[in-house]
């Protein structure tokens, strides 16, 4: 076990103990997850957790979610499990990266096991590949139309327009590999392909990867891509209704199973 993942590990449990919760499922998230971290890039730990069942028996409103302060490289935070389950039947992308993150820390629970059984009668192609266009387009605006550009953002751009092409290709979640999606989607000799390779190695060497001239095929592909989904979402179909019934069976037992 690494120096790191033992920090994470005793975060994690110092979180229960603090917080008087139990945490069902924690994974890593963000460029780790996706596989093209750099030397300096953060643990991006994410966490389900639950609360003592007395807790959610009350007429207040109250906050589902905890948070701790970045530290020494480690941004940590989860949501509670009525939460997710809530967000889960809206197809929320960011949870559904969760529950297939290469990089498991915790899963002493069934949770996230059932939680998967149920993703294809939830998932949404639309609210997914608005989602994801959502974010590509905002962060090519942000950072990718300038003559110089942070070069390193280009994989904030490529990963979802990708995960759009995913979802329109074959109508599920997106992998979260970054390298899953461009070796199934782009073509292997293409111009695009072997620009985004070469950037990749440079970044999993630790490459500043500072403001560079713009990638002109790189951009040209992402311009056709955000246009082309902007329609092709509209399109989309939206997820099988009818399934309340089951997630909240399936939030009794999850908390019956952690708190006995």
């Amino acid at each position: 076990m690494t120096v790191q993942r033992q920090q994470i590990l005793a975060q994690l449990r110092q979180i229960e103990q603090e917080e008087q919760v139990k945490i069902i499922y924690a994974c890593e998230s963000g460029s780790r997850a996706w596989g093209f971290p750099s030397k300096d890039s953060d643990y991006d730990v994410r966490f389900i957790y639950v609360r003592p069942i007395e807790w959610y028996l009350s007429i207040f409103e109250k906050r589902d979610v905890i948070e701790r302060p970045i530290n020494n490289l480690l941004d940590i935070n989860g949501w509670d499990l009525k939460k997710a389950l809530n967000l889960f039947r809206k197809s929320n992308p960011p949870l559904l990266e969760w529950l297939q993150s290469p990089i498991v820390y915790m899963e002493d629970y069934s949770a996230a096991e059932q939680i998967r059984g149920f993703s294809s009668l939830t998932f949404s192609p639309k609210a997914c590949m608005y989602h994801y266009l959502h974010m590509a387009e905002g962060n090519y605006r942000e950072y990718l139309q300038r003559e110089q550009v942070k070069i390193k953002k280009y994989f904030y751009v490529l990963r979802p327009v990708l995960a759009c092409e995913w979802i329109e290709k074959y109508g599920t979640m997106p992998p979260i590999e970054f390298t899953t999606l461009t070796d199934q989607l782009l073509p292997a000799e293409s111009e695009v392909k072997a620009a985004i390779d070469s950037l990749l190695v440079r970044k999993k060497a630790g490459d500043e990867m500072d403001f560079e001239p713009r990638i002109g095929p790189i951009n040209t592909y992402l311009d056709e891509k955000i246009q082309y989904y902007k329609q092709a979402a509209k399109r989309m179909p939206t997820s099988t209704d009818g399934q309340d019934r089951q997630l909240d069976e399936l939030f009794r037992s999850l908390l019956k199973e952690a708190w006995g």
